[in-house]
């Protein structure tokens, strides 16, 4: 199962390293927020489509557990339902007030999503950890200490990290899922677009006028003591 290294949100993501054609789904550097709303909704392909891929973006993080629910809810709730919703690619981001946090993606297979969530949660921990040590050897102390804390939040039980998720369904799936409570917005790649050619970049729950860049100017948590 694949991992892909964090960049820290509210930045303009680093050049990826992907294929010539990429699709970028989630706002650009800079757009107006109604703008981009407006873009993903259109987005959403005509019902004879097929399936295709769509970011998924919450009002809020929520934790894995409810996740896996609500990727799984379409088809329980709606018989319009005609194919299924699977379940791609999670990206995780640990809600610190007005500090920048990194988006850590990892992809998933989707055949069992609650698992797949869980564990996918803790590679995150361990890649923020990894990600801190780094940054104490270069005498990064802020950044070092924002790794830890996202480590920290990680590997706790409950932890609403998951800012977002790439699925695979057809208009009606997309649909079901547009229309649940915590969605913000599903923004669909065009058809026959390969998963390979896909770049997600979420909009932040705290953008809302601009998709530009969140502060960085909060304290970071007092760690807890060793026992």
């Amino acid at each position: 199962m694949a991992g892909v290294a964090g960049y820290v949100a509210g930045r303009e993501a680093p050049p990826p390293r992907q294929p010539a054609e990429v699709q970028r789904l989630g706002p650009e550097p800079g757009e107006p927020v109604t703008e981009y709303l407006a873009r993903a909704r259109t987005s959403v392909p005509a019902r004879d489509a097929g399936q295709v891929w769509a970011l998924v973006q919450l009002a809020a993080p929520l934790d894995t557990e409810a996740a896996a629910r609500l990727v799984s809810s379409p088809l329980v709730s709606s018989p319009s339902v005609s194919g299924s919703v699977r379940l791609s690619r999670v990206v995780f981001r640990v809600p610190l007030p007005r500090v920048q946090t990194a988006l850590v993606t990892r992809e998933l297979s989707g055949q069992r999503p609650a698992e797949e969530l869980a564990g996918a949660q803790l590679w995150a921990a361990d890649e923020r950890a990894a990600a801190g040590q780094r940054a104490a050897a270069d005498g990064a102390a802020r950044a070092a200490a924002v790794a830890a804390a996202e480590a920290d939040a990680l590997r706790a039980a409950g932890c609403a990290c998951v800012l977002a998720m790439l699925v695979r369904a057809d208009r009606a799936g997309l649909d079901a899922l547009a229309a649940q409570p915590a969605v913000r917005a599903v923004h669909a790649a065009t058809p026959d677009t390969p998963l390979p050619s896909i770049a997600t970049s979420p909009l932040l729950p705290e953008q809302t006028v601009v998709a530009g860049q969140v502060p960085d100017d909060g304290p970071l948590p007092t760690p807890e003591p060793s026992r």
